[in-house]
């Protein structure tokens, strides 16, 4: 879901198929205009909110599910680092008192609930609000899905607020926490926070790697036999294109403002790796214009293609009424009535063999024609 006139659900950003399905388009979850500040609009088709916790130190991890935000305050200590993630935002009462437990400012929940917004982070007095978006690649390869990723960092735990329950790029930081592997579990809730924007902004790799495959397949269908079904794939790529290219772009900023605003929440060495978040978001941005680009000259290339057809036709019809020219002349000559008893007058209607010797003739002409054409190449080039 895209910050820009027009809303996707993350089910229907889909590439080309078949049946040539649209994008479906939707309005944005905004309040009426004039609405106090605070308003939570939830969509009617959003998930009912599912809210997993991991609480860990170095010695031990534990993963639940909680069944009300309330059960969340045992583990918002100081002894542990807990991960609260939060799927699903189809509930106001269980978001705004999921607000009262971690004391979230009313326009940070307007930022969560109310999507899409523009990638951002906001400082408050002990908490860091951050918003990014997070794609994930289609089970058949062919699109992606997008939702928006509110992340909220305290001092000793991390709120993640997602969109939809189905898909996310969360699993293998999960993973590392409960077997311990790296250095999560020794690490604060800071680095935690570097993990999860460093797995959103990867994500968009598996991505762009499809789109490439794509790329190269209409590239060849484009030279070899571009048709209308080629034309609408272009289309839809680049459409799909520029709005990975809406994604990832005010991320950078994003995460360039969390390395260069100093926070009491996040260490100097974790900007460090912040940075190493930064390069590959630049690095994602530079595929995403490269692929833009090849997108942009596949059309080109199409119109060519379709130049070159149009023209080959031509030329082959040409060729046809130009050896028809001289014959539809002589046949014309000989349609003529003439009287062979005055001087002057075809006296060759007369000869024998006459018939035969025009159809020689206009044979012979029919072929040095060709022969003439070939010479130039304007059939195929000489050897």
């Amino acid at each position: 879901m895209l910050h820009n006139p027009t809303r996707f659900k993350p089910s229907s950003i889909e590439a080309d198929s078949e049946n040539d399905e649209e994008l479906e388009f939707y309005d944005f979850n905004e309040p009426e205009p004039g609405s106090p500040p605070g308003t939570l609009i939830i969509d009617e088709d959003a998930s009912i909110p599912n809210i997993f916790l991991i609480d860990y130190n170095t010695d031990e991890a534990l993963g639940v599910q909680l069944a009300t935000p309330e059960e969340c305050f045992p583990y918002l200590d100081s002894q542990s680092v807990s991960w609260v993630d939060v799927q699903g935002l189809g509930s106001e009462d269980v978001l705004k008192r999921l607000g009262k437990v971690f004391s979230l400012h009313e326009l940070v929940l307007e930022d969560i609930v109310n999507i899409p917004q523009r990638p951002k982070v906001e400082s408050f007095e002990d908490q860091e609000l951050i918003i990014l978006h997070m794609v994930t690649s289609r089970e058949d390869g062919r699109g992606f899905y997008d939702e928006q990723v509110s992340l909220i960092l305290g001092k000793n735990y991390v709120l993640t607020v997602q969109e939809e329950p189905e898909n996310d790029v969360f699993e293998p930081i999960r993973q590392r926490i409960h077997r311990n592997r790296g250095v999560i579990r020794s690490q604060k809730a800071d680095y935690l926070t570097y993990a999860l924007i460093d797995a959103i902004v990867d994500g968009f790799f598996p991505v762009l790697e499809d789109y490439g495959e794509r790329l190269e397949d209409l590239q060849d269908e484009v030279v070899d036999k571009p048709t209308r079904q080629t034309l609408d794939k272009i289309h839809k790529i680049k459409r799909e294109l520029l709005l990975l290219r809406r994604a990832i772009w005010p991320q950078r900023d994003a995460i360039n403002s969390l390395i260069r605003e100093e926070s009491p929440l996040i260490d100097r060495d974790v900007r460090v790796f912040l940075r190493d978040c930064y390069d590959h978001t630049v690095q994602v941005i530079d595929m995403v214009e490269t692929y833009r680009e090849l997108a942009a000259n596949l059309m080109d290339i199409y119109l060519s293609s379709l130049s070159n057809s149009t023209n080959e036709v031509m030329r082959f019809l040409t060729v046809i009424s130009t050896l028809f020219i001289p014959l539809t002349f002589v046949v014309g000559l000989y349609g003529m009535n003439f009287d062979t008893s005055l001087a002057g007058n075809m006296p060759e209607l007369k000869m024998p063999y006459g018939y035969v010797g025009c159809w020689v003739g206009m044979l012979g002409i029919s072929g040095g024609l060709i022969f003439y054409f070939w010479k130039k190449g304007w059939l195929f080039s000489p050897k």
